[in-house]
């Protein structure tokens, strides 16, 4: 081999090591940045689910399950299947033909309600219609 041509699989090589480097660098930087969004997502929450008088998980746990974005809590609230999921949760709790839907106390969506309310906000009017359309008590025995 030349010396020309091994000056150049050298300096290729490590121009290729430095762009592969600078790649690692910015994903890695976009990844944190989006730790700190899920961090003070997830401390708001925490706050207020606090401040509703909830337990309230670690906050660690939150920014594993909702990220930056939600997760499934976000993905479809408005969708068909996730409103009937959420009646089925409202039911008296009996299988098969005994299920009866009852006047649930309505602290039970609140904790949806904040979710989306702080990490997909453009999707809580029309899910917030829909609770308030829900017959439920203030949770003080009726």
């Amino acid at each position: 081999m030349t010396e020309r041509r091994q000056r150049f699989v050298l300096y290729g090589s490590a121009a290729a090591v430095v762009v592969v480097l600078l790649i690692i660098a910015l994903l890695s930087w976009r990844s944190s940045k989006a730790d700190k969004e899920a961090e003070r997502k997830a401390a708001q929450l925490t706050a207020a689910l606090s401040a509703a008088g909830a337990q309230t998980p670690p906050a660690d746990q939150v920014v594993r399950l909702l990220g930056t974005d939600g997760g499934s809590v976000c993905a479809a609230p408005n969708e068909a299947l996730v409103r009937a999921a959420a009646l089925a949760g409202l039911s008296n709790g009996a299988g098969g033909p005994g299920t009866r839907p009852v006047i649930a106390d309505g602290r039970l969506l609140n904790g949806e309600l904040l979710v989306i309310s702080i990490y997909c906000p453009d999707k809580l009017p029309e899910f917030q219609q829909f609770v308030d359309g829900l017959a439920t008590t203030d949770g003080e025995g009726g």
